[in-house]
């Protein structure tokens, strides 16, 4: 899998999580919603490592995790992450919805209509959303 993959797979989770939406599926939605972030930040990880030469092995330990926490920091965005949140209160808001997913989330059922969407517009809204900002990265 290659970074290309990796873009590929982020767009292709929001577009089954807006499908979910409409049938109801909030839990799946929301599911797919932070893993399209995950996929996100490992687009952009895969950018720190270079042709012919051993990656730090921390970093290669870290991208194989789920932890939105962990990505950011080999992803390396996390400072311009941090300059933009701190520049655009939505974008700080959207950051705050999206960085409380985890994997855990694929096995609640209970997850609201409203928390659903609010993750699809965190994820997505195009001045402010996660995603949107993080294909200005990868």
């Amino acid at each position: 899998m290659d970074r290309s993959d990796l873009q590929i797979l982020a767009e292709a989770r929001v577009a089954d999580a807006e499908a979910l939406l409409q049938t109801g599926r909030w839990a799946a939605a929301y599911y797919l919603l932070g893993y399209a972030i995950e996929c996100g930040l490992k687009a952009c990880a895969v950018k720190q490592f270079r042709e012919h030469e051993e990656p730090d092995r921390k970093v290669v330990n870290d991208f194989y995790t789920h932890r939105l926490d962990q990505l950011l920091n080999i992803s390396g965005v996390k400072d311009a992450l941090e300059r933009r949140a701190a520049a655009d209160p939505q974008f700080q808001t959207n950051w705050n919805a999206v960085r409380d997913w985890n994997e855990a989330s694929q096995y609640k059922h209970a997850t609201t209509e409203v928390k659903a969407r609010d993750m699809l517009i965190a994820v997505t809204d195009t001045a402010s959303g996660v995603l949107t900002w993080l294909k200005t990265q990868w």
